[in-house]
């Protein structure tokens, strides 16, 4: 299956769109998944077997103007069969007469009624993989009893400069009234839909443990997962595998944070540490944390709040509890 894996690009169609907002510098932006187009429909992960019954994953990235790039994950998808240094294939490709089809030198891949196929060129099939779509296992977890419930919909009071948007959504830059030490953080994301844009100027955003430590909020789908990615501690590390789920999809962050120690005198003693859970699977696992990290507070003794960064981008929250230790 390496060459057919290496044949699995996916194009899609062009497509009409909602203008959310009027003519930004990387194209449009989205926020409805209804009113995304046939680029986002034909955007996903998809998995199946080969003909010899090998598992294959793969995440097919819109890049705009009916353009893709698909990523393959020899084992299943990341999360769920495939880890990092795991075989790993991509490539880029175009629409062909208006079909999503990508020809290679033995085998073709197109995208059919939500199925991905390969077939080399006798027309037999070596593989085929079916959409699915993953939900975070604790996507809408409730509160505990003892929790701090700082956005549930219904009121931004608990947040300095906090805006309430779209079906009851907490929309980026703001900060929390309280401050916290060691804390068990639960809080909910979802980046726009921007296929035109790159890198950190497609859905960017973050959530700051204590004000100082930023863990990434971005559209990383499909991407390598680097500590600049979603899931990375900016410029600390990068996360054990890439959860990040395709744009305009909730997704999850839970987060076990252990506050620096300091002395009588202020002098640091033990770095903070952190377990986080994208979507339900770890991602960094008690890490150390050697120093702040840049956009917010520097470190200190005193306990600090929570800071979702505006960068931008409609990027918004919501079902945000701390449950304080």
């Amino acid at each position: 299956m390496k060459r057919a894996a290496a044949l699995l690009v996916i194009v899609g169609v062009s497509w009409g769109c909602l203008v959310v907002s009027a003519a930004p510098p990387k194209g449009h932006v989205y926020l409805d998944p209804k009113q995304a187009g046939p680029d986002y429909e034909a955007q996903g992960e998809y998995v199946g077997e080969t003909v010899d019954g090998e598992k294959w994953g793969a995440q097919v990235i819109a890049l705009g103007d009916g353009k893709f790039r698909v990523v393959g994950y020899k084992g299943g998808l990341p999360g769920d069969g495939w880890s990092r240094g795991d075989e790993q294939v991509s490539a880029e490709g175009g629409r062909i007469d208006g079909v999503v089809t990508i020809e290679g030198p033995e085998f073709v891949t197109k995208i059919v009624d939500g199925d991905l196929i390969v077939e080399n060129f006798d027309g037999d099939e070596v593989a085929r993989l079916k959409k699915t779509h993953r939900k975070s296992p604790t996507l809408g977890k409730k509160p505990p009893k003892n929790a701090i419930v700082l956005f549930d919909g219904s009121s931004a009071d608990e947040f300095e400069n906090g805006k309430i948007v779209m079906e009851k959504l907490l929309a980026a830059n703001c900060w929390t009234k309280r401050k916290f030490g060691d804390h068990t953080l639960h809080v909910e994301f979802r980046t726009p839909f921007k296929p035109k844009a790159r890198g950190q100027a497609r859905g960017n955003s973050g959530v700051y443990v204590q004000s100082r430590y930023e863990i990434q909020v971005l559209d990383s789908f499909g991407l390598s997962g680097e500590n600049n990615e979603c899931g990375g501690i900016y410029k600390i590390a990068a996360p054990i595998v890439n959860m990040c789920y395709p744009p305009l999809t909730w997704q999850t962050y839970d987060i076990d944070f252990t506050a620096a120690r300091y002395d009588k005198d202020g002098n640091k003693t033990a770095n903070a540490r952190v377990t986080i859970r994208h979507n339900g699977v770890v991602i960094h696992e008690d890490l150390e944390l050697p120093h702040a990290t840049p956009g917010r507070h520097g470190e200190g003794p005193a306990p600090d709040g929570l800071y979702l960064q505006g960068h931008g981008n409609p990027v918004v929250y919501r079902n945000i509890w701390v449950v304080e230790r």
